[in-house]
């Protein structure tokens, strides 16, 4: 197996792919997500960083963060993010996966994905692209026609700071074309 390494880029904007174990749909109601935003806000008192752009869908979740100058400790933030959620999820009555002897040796339960996915953003551009990617990832799994439609992003919060406008790739008012994310290919985790 190749041995996995993390980049260290202390203050760097990083696009992330979380997923849930074997792509269970546990993030498919206003419960759940309150409680993924609730590990999100402990996670944020204690380490503070920027949340450029979200989104959340039944299975995963993407996120565009910016670290504080002199600090790379995303993973750590991760692991304590979905430490977090799998306690208040579990405690709220939520249902993990089975878990396999791999799963059980190494005391993990079955609500996330081991690892996640991430890639350091480079550029305005690629930002650019990547906030795209994010905001339009609910029509591309055919949860709603529009950007807009989806409770669960920060569209709406890039919509009030003049980013995107309401209108933006919508199906409902016009004949939106679904972008090209061809650029970024197999770079999101998905």
């Amino acid at each position: 197996m190749p041995e996995y390494r993390r980049i260290e880029c202390p203050g760097a904007t990083i696009f992330f792919t979380v997923v849930t174990h074997r792509r269970r749909p546990i993030l498919s109601d206003s419960r759940s997500v309150g409680l993924l935003r609730q590990a999100f806000r402990e996670e944020l008192d204690h380490h503070p960083f920027s949340i450029d752009a979200a989104v959340i869908l039944p299975d995963h979740l993407h996120c565009i963060w910016t670290l504080p100058d002199n600090d790379n400790r995303f993973s750590m933030r991760w692991t304590k993010i979905k430490g977090r959620f799998t306690e208040l999820f579990l405690a709220a009555g939520g249902i993990e996966a089975d878990r396999g002897a791999s799963r059980c040796k190494r005391g993990e339960r079955g609500v996330w994905q081991r690892r996640f996915w991430d890639r350091v953003i480079r550029d305005d551009d690629e930002f650019g692209v990547y906030m795209d990617y994010i905001h339009y990832n609910p029509v591309k799994h055919g949860h709603t026609l529009c950007p807009h439609a989806w409770p669960y992003s920060s569209f709406h919060r890039c919509v009030q700071a003049g980013t995107y406008a309401a209108d933006w790739l919508c199906a409902c008012r016009s004949q939106a074309q679904a972008p090209n994310f061809a650029a970024i290919g197999d770079r999101v985790g998905e």
